[in-house]
């Protein structure tokens, strides 16, 4: 398939790929979008400060977050059931090894983390607090069984299933019945339905992370009926883990503060789980700042919620982010053309990354900061 130019782009081949619940299912964002919109907004009222001479001849993108090297500062996020493409994680695995970088593996994966993992040695297990303690623990063992290069836990996450727009029906499962009800949406996708018929298999709607859970509603369900955690609960989570552990779903300074300091964890990411949390909560780049200035010494801090170009991972990055994870992009990339569309993204990325390093006058990205971007009056959000 032609290769595409921006993110996009790739949205806009994935909408014409996809069924339309699959599609919708990835756009999401939560009751009105309010959060979701901002994510993108809030980048685009961001400016730059460009120099015009002496800038490097070479840029340099290399970075490491939680002890792993990195190519470059973007971070595959981690996000559940990838059955917008036959090869799911496993293409999303090779692609972010491709280009020498690292990925979430969700708890809500298609593909068991044991076949994930030697395709991608910088695969970061993630969990939510969901089942017993005991379970819990088991979930962690098998990760570092695997060889997980570390752990991610999201916090940031309201069982919130409104939307004005109208939220799209996914089955629990794919039987004659359900085959015969979606059949009409799928025959317009021609290009995701032969995939598919090569692959001679179904969409995977299992979670083979989850030990015992028979599918994806089912470990949702046991999630949904798990208490939320204390602070004690993630103190005692962290402690079975020696290696790089992330808190996900961060936006408030005194919570940043107790990640630090009560848990422990390696680094967090300011994320609002791309607007499919809590409506009305600020975009991430918004709350970033304050976070960095509260607890950037003692934990590395990433950026989650709308990247869409390299552009925006600059911005990022001068604001105080280690790096950026980015969701959506990667999941537009792999619907629209599999392995090498998520290369595409990753690629589609760095190019911006260097050019905005080009512009500003910069080697490296270790030397942005606030004095490259332009940020109105009123912009920051300063929570907690």
């Amino acid at each position: 398939m032609a290769w595409f130019e921006s993110v996009a782009q790739a949205q806009r081949r994935a909408r014409r790929t996809l069924p339309r619940s699959v599609y919708r299912a990835i756009l999401a964002g939560a009751e009105r979008g309010q959060t979701y919109r901002d994510n993108l907004a809030a980048f685009a009222e961001l400016g730059f400060a460009p120099h015009v001479a002496g800038a490097p001849a070479t840029r340099s993108q290399a970075t490491s977050v939680m002890g792993v090297e990195l190519e470059l500062p973007v971070l595959l996020s981690p996000t559940g059931v990838q059955a917008v493409h036959p090869e799911a994680e496993r293409a999303v695995a090779r692609a972010a090894s491709a280009r020498g970088t690292g990925m979430g593996l969700s708890a809500m994966a298609s593909v068991a983390i044991e076949e994930i993992v030697p395709l991608c040695a910088k695969t970061f297990a993630q969990l939510y607090w969901a089942g017993s303690r005991e379970a819990i623990a088991a979930r962690v063992e098998r990760a570092r069984a695997a060889g997980a290069a570390g752990l991610i836990v999201t916090l940031d996450w309201t069982f919130s299933h409104a939307r004005d727009w109208g939220s799209p029906t996914i089955p629990s499962q794919l039987d004659l019945r359900t085959l015969a009800r979606f059949a009409p949406e799928v025959a317009l996708r021609p290009v995701w339905l032969a995939r598919w018929m090569r692959s001679g298999a179904l969409p995977a709607l299992t979670v083979p992370n989850v030990e015992g859970a028979p599918g994806f509603f089912a470990a949702y369900g046991e999630w949904m009926g798990t208490p939320p955690p204390s602070w004690e609960d993630l103190a005692w989570l962290r402690s079975l883990w020696d290696g790089p552990f992330m808190v996900k779903g961060v936006m408030r300074v005194d919570d940043a503060r107790r990640v630090a300091d009560d848990v422990g964890a390696t680094a967090l990411s300011v994320s609002n789980h791309g607007g499919n949390n809590l409506d009305g909560t600020p975009a991430s780049i918004r709350a970033l700042p304050a976070v960095v200035e509260a607890v950037g010494d003692r934990v590395e801090v990433l950026l989650d919620g709308g990247v869409r170009r390299g552009s925006d991972v600059v911005k990022a990055l001068a604001l105080g982010a280690r790096a950026v994870m980015i969701g959506r992009p990667y999941l537009w990339g792999l619907a629209a053309d599999g392995q090498a569309g998520v290369e595409n993204v990753l690629d589609v990325l760095r190019t911006g990354i260097d050019s905005a390093l080009l512009g500003l006058g910069r080697a490296s990205i270790d030397e942005l900061d606030g004095s490259d971007v332009l940020v109105p009056d009123g912009f920051h959000r300063r929570l907690g």
